[in-house]
């Protein structure tokens, strides 16, 4: 029996969103745990398919409960009001409505409980840019639209955080993107603190871990060697950490970055926190490259994403692998249901 579908955004349509979209759907259509529809225009959607010679048909739905009913014959498209004109592999940013519509249909959906999980396909944010975006990325323009009023009527948005997830390591960076020779001045005690709090919290809600291991790497070689070799680890990782345990978490470290992620070190942790974006990104783009998955914590509905972006340069070519967007929706329904 198929649960809430999965809204599945457009993406830039002028990268590989579509495509990696409808070879999902060919994998995935006879799985009986899982449902998804695509906002989308399925005009679009039908040249992407033409143009390489598939065999997908599309069903066009009006609520998100019509998808389970077509999913097994048919990818269930939900169409969009903006118009858009995309070809592959030329960002448009006249598609910029398209594209924001798409996003906010999903999230309005999934805080309305009509969808289990929102998955996102990649965007380019300097296309949106130039049509006039104004936020920093795709997760806090997520995060921007869960935004409620509080008591003095000011709107808060949700902290998220970026995990990056596969079956052999999870990863987040405590700072994300920002240029390497900022990153000391940005970590502080308190971030790793509240990042390592909504890690752990949604590690148990999301995941069902009941005690979630968190590793903590350090932020220079060796872990900063007892302070020799930088003062991050002694006066803001450590004290971070000691606070964390405090509160009841499994938190550990400071440990140094090179010898963190091979496989018995692995097996002693269940998310490694890292301080800067390469130091969590480079292991998990080594070790699952095509399985890797991007899961929003600290929002109110559940997000997943492929772990790769809009790759404009082989975007209708036919060589667009969907491996990450499978394995995010794979993930996605299985969060849904609890059998993480």
């Amino acid at each position: 029996m198929r649960r809430a579908p999965i809204a599945l955004t457009l993406g830039d349509p002028a990268g590989i969103g579509p495509e990696i979209a409808w070879r999902a759907w060919r994998i995935l259509h006879h799985d009986p745990g899982l449902c998804f529809f695509m906002l989308a225009d399925p005009q679009h959607l039908a040249r992407s398919i033409e143009a390489q010679a598939a065999d997908i048909p599309l069903a066009t739905i009006n609520r998100a409960d019509e998808a389970a009913a077509v999913f097994e014959r048919a990818l269930p498209v939900m169409s969009l009001q903006n118009p858009l004109q995309a070809v592959p592999g030329k960002p448009d940013p006249a598609n910029a409505a398209a594209v924001i519509e798409s996003i906010e249909r999903a999230v309005s959906l999934a805080r309305a409980g009509e969808v289990s999980c929102v998955a996102t396909n990649p965007i380019a944010k300097h296309v949106l840019y130039e049509a006039g975006f104004r936020h920093p990325g795709h997760t806090e323009f997520l995060a921007a639209l869960c935004a409620d009023a509080g008591a003095d009527g000011a709107t808060k948005p949700p902290r998220s955080v970026m995990m990056l997830w596969s079956e052999g390591l999870a990863v987040v960076p405590v700072t994300v993107h920002i240029p390497l020779a900022e990153v000391s001045a940005k970590l502080t005690r308190d971030l790793i603190v509240e990042t390592a709090r909504i890690v752990a919290h949604d590690l148990r809600r999301r995941f069902r871990i009941d005690t979630p291991r968190l590793a903590i790497a350090g932020l220079n070689p060796h872990a900063g060697e007892n302070g020799t070799m930088g003062r991050e680890e002694v006066d803001v990782i450590a004290p971070a950490i000691a606070q964390l345990q405090g509160e009841g978490i499994d938190a550990r470290g400071p440990y140094p970055g090179d010898t963190l992620f091979h496989a018995r070190a692995r097996a002693g942790f269940d998310a490694a926190l890292c301080m800067y974006h390469d130091q969590a990104l480079i292991p998990i783009k080594t070790i699952a490259f095509d399985e890797a998955v991007n899961v929003t914590l600290g929002l109110p509905f559940l997000r997943v994403s492929p772990d790769h972006g809009t790759a404009f340069d082989i975007a209708g070519k036919g060589v667009a692998r969907p491996d990450s967007l499978i394995a995010a929706l794979r993930l996605g329904a299985r969060l849904a249901t609890g059998k993480a």
